[in-house]
């Protein structure tokens, strides 16, 4: 089930950047992250009520620096319709991809943020490195 979650929230990520894209050209790009983020707000708060799966009181065993998550959405709406206007979907997924994948590496490999310490072996780096050649393959 996790990979097709995972699937699933990279269609829905470039789905996402397309209509993002379509808004900011009509309203603006930051009308257009606030568009989204409220919308996004709004179905996360309706299926939160409807599912009824946790209680509002745990929101306090949230270390106070997470909570902020949500704010990085903002600047990512901004920099991926950015991204899109200026080098199109293809290279802008694939660079979005890289630079999560290379973020990952460090947090693995260095065990930031609680997460469990991952050693990183040469499969990996030969994996990012071809994906890198991708993206310029791409970009020719």
């Amino acid at each position: 089930m996790g990979a097709i979650f995972a699937f699933l929230g990279g269609a829905f990520i470039t789905l996402q950047g397309v209509a993002n894209a379509q808004i900011s050209q009509s309203i603006g790009t930051w009308q257009a992250a606030a568009l989204t983020q409220f919308t996004g707000f709004v179905v996360a708060l309706i299926v939160l009520l409807a599912m009824r799966d946790g209680k509002l009181g745990d929101y306090g065993r949230v270390k106070p620096g997470y909570l902020f998550g949500g704010a990085f959405a903002a600047l990512i709406i901004f920099g991926n319709v950015k991204a899109i206007e200026e080098i199109g979907v293809t290279i802008s997924s694939a660079s979005l991809l890289i630079a999560q994948l290379g973020l990952t590496f460090a947090i693995d490999s260095n065990g930031w943020f609680g997460v469990a310490k991952q050693r990183m072996r040469w499969p990996h780096f030969a994996g990012i490195g071809m994906m890198i050649a991708g993206v310029v393959i791409l970009s020719v």
